[in-house]
């Protein structure tokens, strides 16, 4: 979960970030927030990568703020 909150608050800010999770409602999860998603049992993975969708997230950035050869051995 770490990671989740990591990527939140490295795309959007801590402030900023904390409350789309909150009140941002996202129709991939269930018309959920990502809160209530996470809440109800869903990966954190696929919550985030949810959030990225609807908020457009360009993909270079759905993994962090890394140096790109760090994101390819992580995954």
């Amino acid at each position: 979960m770490s990671e989740f909150w990591r990527l939140v608050d490295e795309e959007f800010g801590v402030a900023h970030g904390r409350t789309l999770v909150r009140d941002h409602v996202v129709g991939a999860l269930g018309h959920r927030t990502a809160e209530q998603a996470l809440g109800g049992g869903e990966d954190p993975r696929s919550v985030w990568l949810a959030l990225c969708v609807e908020l457009e997230v360009p993909e270079d950035r759905r993994w962090g703020r890394e140096e790109p050869a760090a994101r390819r051995r992580r995954r």
